[in-house]
């Protein structure tokens, strides 16, 4: 097996309101590949991101639909720059995000911080001195 994420996809209990979080709040373009009113598909420069109704999800997983608390995982989005952390999480909490953790230097050398989704799904913003950009916009991690 090739190691590859292509796909990310986010169990949601509102779609619309989803979905303007990420389009309208955060600027993650659409996929014209999105159906309207079942699933939202978003390019976001490598891994694409999917918005699916949370209780389908669970179904189509064979998982029971309710889930609280912490679900063992976080999405990350890295900055180029140092100061982009506080931009972006501002930005995701003026959509309508929730601030989970305010942006700090971080024990491992970076800086960086956590906002949650509507639904409550964690994403961690981080500027990492160690991890830097391709040209073409990928993280460049050590071989």
């Amino acid at each position: 097996m090739q190691p590859r994420i292509s796909l990310i996809t986010l169990g949601v209990a509102d779609l619309e309101r989803a979905i303007r979080f990420y389009r309208d709040g955060l600027g993650f373009p659409m996929s014209g590949a999105s159906v309207a009113g079942e699933v939202a598909f978003f390019r976001t420069g490598g891994v694409a991101l999917a918005l699916y109704p949370r209780h389908l999800l669970a179904h189509d997983a064979n998982l029971a639909p309710e889930g609280t608390g912490f679900g063992g995982i976080a999405l990350a989005h890295n900055v180029r720059a140092k100061e982009e952390v506080d931009d972006v999480i501002s930005q995701a909490v003026a959509a309508g995000g929730r601030l989970l953790k305010a942006a700090r230097q971080a024990d491992w050398g970076g800086y960086s911080g956590y906002f949650a989704d509507p639904d409550g799904h964690p994403w961690e913003v981080a500027w990492n001195p160690f991890f830097p950009f391709a040209a073409d916009g990928t993280l460049q991690l050590p071989p």
